[in-house]
């Protein structure tokens, strides 16, 4: 997942002096340090508010300086100098809101819902700012005879758009209550946040009878021994709702009571009407986006989204989700029906449910490929895997990446690389953090402490939750996992090898239907077997993966791929019906999910991927595009069929891939971009074959 810190910039209500901070605050200033990172060692909490008041009290006097500036309006004095209007609030917000998902703390919660009105304030007093807006019109209405590069032309056009969509056109009586709307919005999306990851820290499953461990892996059980000690419960295990301990459970546990509590208390969190229930906040959260979508001239919320990306509009996305649907049901239907037929053989007389398909998954993966996945993990030790991915890249873009020591981090999980061209100039620093911990939202996802400019090199983070090592043994992923890596790896790249001169459009400032792109096609090698030979040691022997295991992962590629593509399908078609509705009034969030998954026919062993309650990408900047990843699906596996036609490192091609897609940025619209590379708009037959469904 590419998640961009979306923060709303802020405003002048609450101005004070920062006397005491000014010297001893780092933000205030560009970092001293090397490449330019974050001192992590010397921010503190106290830190932050101040530098968010001083970074407004900035950013208010460059827009005043645009607006007040006598010249004839220009494209550096206006829409440049607005690129370049918020150094302190650019440097604050990229760490506090990277610190808000990856190391939060009760402090930080309480300060994110302090700043987010006003911050969410300071935003519109810039875009409803009908001064500073007739400077960028007077820009935009000569656009074609100020000789522009096109990169300028586009950085022109999205500046002229976000004030249109942002509501610098409405009247005054509509833009105070956009105005109430935004910062309503801006509150509740960081609640609704924080009750999921409240809810994901406070499921701890205790087992304290060795029976009841019956399945699970060794690896497993050590893991959990481990999580049970650290939380004062040593001689117990402990199982939690992060994708690293819940997975494996369902996939392995024999108790079924178990695996249906655990999957109970996943698929209904934020919606046991308790502190952290989060129906009525989505609730509201879809009330106020069809309002502010109307307000604006739109019908509903999901036509004014898509309005700004690949796919234009929501008949375009319902008609290909749909199209999708109708060949991924049929699919998992079949799926259920082996699954059963497995369940029927045991003679128990139990019928398939939804917390089953995992573990008898694992079961007829074993029957019909003879591979389990504990047999693969040895070799997909973590380090390994990393060191894979960067060879792939070496491979192909002939970057280098090497460890960094002494560079402050903020926590000691965290690494540090430098990346270097073939040429050996510096392209950047790239973070990894791998490990879930109780201050961390879940999931996998990329973002920026520094986003690239001219000859200002970027600083990218990836941030995941991996299985943890165990006393002698080390991180072992899951394919899953690895597929992950490579994934939040090729964003990395997306935001490491581009080469924009503005800020506003370079890197992974681009459609949310193209931003998967990167991160998609970077999966397809992962389990290639010539990039398997590369990198998947057996972590305790160092040989190489067996031609044998390579031969069964790629048997398997398309195996239970009905199921995936259905919870992602149901997830995504659910998102877009709630942003579709054109009328809010008794919205029911929970009924309104039943009706629509009902009306789909998915199956009652197949949940949405997300449910509304806790569908945090719909939060953080996904809402009408999660369908993005299907999408970008498209594009990714047309992609690479330009790669398997001309060798997985043929260097044209990936010269080609990089200098039309890693390099661009938003600097020309999407579909140009993907044609220079391909020649020829994306197909859908690459992506239906690789999922099996044709």
């Amino acid at each position: 997942m590419f998640k961009k810190c979306i923060f709303i910039l802020a405003t002048s209500c609450m101005m004070y002096s920062c006397t005491t901070q000014t010297e001893t605050n780092p933000f205030l200033t560009e970092f001293q340090t090397e490449h330019g990172v974050p001192p992590f060692d010397k921010i503190k909490l106290e830190h932050y508010e101040p530098a968010f008041l001083k970074g407004i009290e900035e950013q208010n006097a460059n827009i005043d300086a645009i607006v007040n500036n006598s010249e004839a309006p220009t494209f550096e004095n206006v829409i440049v100098a607005l690129d370049n209007s918020s150094p302190i609030l650019d440097r604050v917000s990229a760490i506090f809101y990277n610190m808000t998902e990856a190391e939060t703390t009760d402090d930080l919660k309480e300060l994110s819902i302090k700043l987010a009105p006003t911050l969410s304030e300071h935003s519109d007093n810039i875009s409803l700012n009908q001064d500073l807006f007739k400077k960028v019109d007077a820009v935009y209405q000569q656009k074609d005879a100020l000789g522009l590069t096109t990169e300028q032309q586009r950085l022109l056009e999205e500046t002229y758009k976000d004030f249109v969509r942002s509501g610098a056109n409405l009247s005054p009586e509509k833009q105070a209550r956009l105005r109430e709307v935004n910062k309503e919005l801006s509150t509740l999306g960081i609640k609704f946040s924080d009750n999921v990851l409240n809810e994901n820290n406070a499921f701890k499953l205790y087992i304290d009878k060795e029976e009841d461990l019956a399945g699970l892996p060794d690896w497993f059980r050590q893991s959990a021994a481990e999580k049970a000690k650290e939380d004062g419960q040593e001689g117990k295990w402990l199982f939690t709702l992060g994708n690293a301990s819940r997975l494996p459970f369902l996939q392995y546990s024999e108790n079924r009571p178990l695996r249906e509590q655990m999957y109970k208390a996943y698929i209904n969190r934020g919606n046991n009407n308790d502190k952290n229930d989060n129906k009525k906040n989505i609730t509201d959260i879809v009330k106020l986006r069809l309002e502010k979508a109307q307000l604006l001239g739109f019908d509903c919320y999901s036509n004014f989204v898509l309005d700004n990306t690949m796919a234009k509009n929501s008949t375009a996305v319902m008609d290909f989700l749909n199209n999708l649907w109708s060949y991924s049901l049929p699919k998992a239907k079949a799926e259920a029906v082996e699954l059963q037929k497995i369940m029927d053989k045991e003679g128990k007389g139990e019928k398939l449910e939804a917390w089953d398909w995992w573990f008898y998954t694992e079961k007829l993966r074993k029957e019909k490929y003879n591979l389990e996945e504990d047999e693969i993990k040895p070799y997909f030790k973590l380090e390994n895997v990393r060191e894979g991915a960067f060879a792939v890249a070496n491979k192909l873009y002939g970057i280098t990446l090497t460890k960094l020591e002494g560079i402050p981090v903020y926590h000691p999980d965290v690494e540090v690389f430098e990346v270097k061209d073939a040429d050996g100039s510096h392209l950047g620093v790239f973070y990894v953090d791998y490990f879930p911990r109780p201050g961390k939202s879940g999931g996998a996802w990329m973002s920026n402490y520094r986003e690239q400019q001219g000859a200002i090199r970027p600083l990218v983070c990836n941030v995941c939750s991996f299985t943890q090592p165990v006393g002698d043994m080390p991180s072992l992923l899951t394919i899953d996992e690895v597929e992950t890596l490579f994934h939040e790896f090729g964003h990395a790249l997306h935001g490491l090898l581009t080469k924009c001169n503005y800020k506003g459009i370079s890197g992974t400032n681009v459609a949310r239907d193209f931003v998967e792109l990167p991160s998609q096609i970077n999966e397809h090698w992962a389990t290639e077997p010539e990039v398997l030979k590369m990198y998947a040691k057996h972590y305790q022997t160092g040989e190489t993966i067996p031609d044998s295991l390579i031969e069964k992962i790629l048997n398997q590629k398309t195996f239970n791929q009905g199921f995936m593509t259905t919870e992602l399908l149901a997830a995504a078609i659910l998102d877009m019906n709630l942003h579709n509705l054109t009328d809010t009034q008794n919205l029911d969030v929970l009924a309104y999910e039943k009706e629509a998954m009902d009306k789909l026919g998915l199956i009652p062993e197949i949940a949405p991927r997300y449910r509304t309650t806790y569908f945090n990408h719909i939060i953080g900047g996904y809402a009408a595009g999660y369908y993005s990843y299907l999408w970008a699906n498209v594009l990714d596996n047309d992609a690479f069929e330009a790669f398997k036609e001309h060798g997985i490192f043929d260097k044209k091609t990936a010269d080609l891939f990089r200098n039309n897609v890693l390099e661009k940025g938003n600097s020309e619209d999407p579909m140009t971009l993907y044609k220079n590379f391909r020649g020829t708009e994306p197909q859908l037959e690459p992506m239906l074959k690789n999922r099996g469904m044709k």
